[in-house]
């Protein structure tokens, strides 16, 4: 193929790509947008910003403030962390103080337990396959590793189960600490597993 030819049919491919309006032009867009996402953006954000996971989306209402403003919802909360020792001033100078959402996407950048103190939101895992997405609200050194306990803001307690004890956080599942909020657009990522999961299940 000439010169001439392999400009033409490159001329025709970036006019399907980005001008065609046909379901096959989007269908290639979306898969290209996933290959430059998933291999390209991903990686480079995580190694950026030190995390294994520099971009994850809210699935649950753990830390939602359902609609209430700082002070609505402190009033109706401060019991829980007066009695653990935090007041309504240690909460004010928490980073993301009025929670967030589902359906949220939220920015992680680094994962060292040293550099995590209470009142920052961090994502772990902890005997579970999804990772959690919760407060921190204790922090503490025991057999010489640094743990944390978490709870989510919209919660009763912290949460200790079989399958999960937010009150025995090891530094070493820790993911990353939540830096930015971006509300909404994980509702792309739900929609997305939903639409999976019927279809799997049909």
């Amino acid at each position: 193929m000439g010169k001439r030819e392999t400009k033409n049919a490159l001329k025709k491919i970036w006019h399907f790509i980005w001008e065609d309006n046909s379901i096959w032009s989007w269908i290639v867009n979306i898969i290209l947008a996933f290959v430059l996402i998933k291999f390209i953006v991903y990686p480079v954000l995580g190694l950026t910003l030190a995390t294994s996971h520099p971009v994850v989306a809210v699935v649950s209402g753990s830390m939602e403030h359902n609609g209430m403003d700082f002070e609505q919802w402190w009033e109706k909360n401060k019991e829980w962390y007066v009695k653990n020792g935090i007041d309504k001033t240690d909460f004010e100078q928490f980073s993301l103080k009025n929670g967030f959402n589902k359906g949220d996407i939220m920015v992680l950048a680094g994962k060292d337990a040293g550099n995590i103190n209470i009142g920052d939101v961090i994502v772990f895992v902890e005997g579970r396959k999804d990772p959690i997405i919760h407060r921190v609200v204790k922090k503490y050194s025991k057999d010489e590793i640094i743990r944390f306990q978490t709870k989510g803001d919209n919660n009763k307690d912290s949460i200790k189960t079989q399958q999960l004890d937010e009150t025995n956080i090891d530094g070493n599942e820790i993911i990353g600490k939540a830096v930015l909020r971006i509300p909404l657009l994980g509702y792309i990522k739900i929609g997305f597993v939903e639409m999976l999961r019927l279809l799997s299940s049909q």
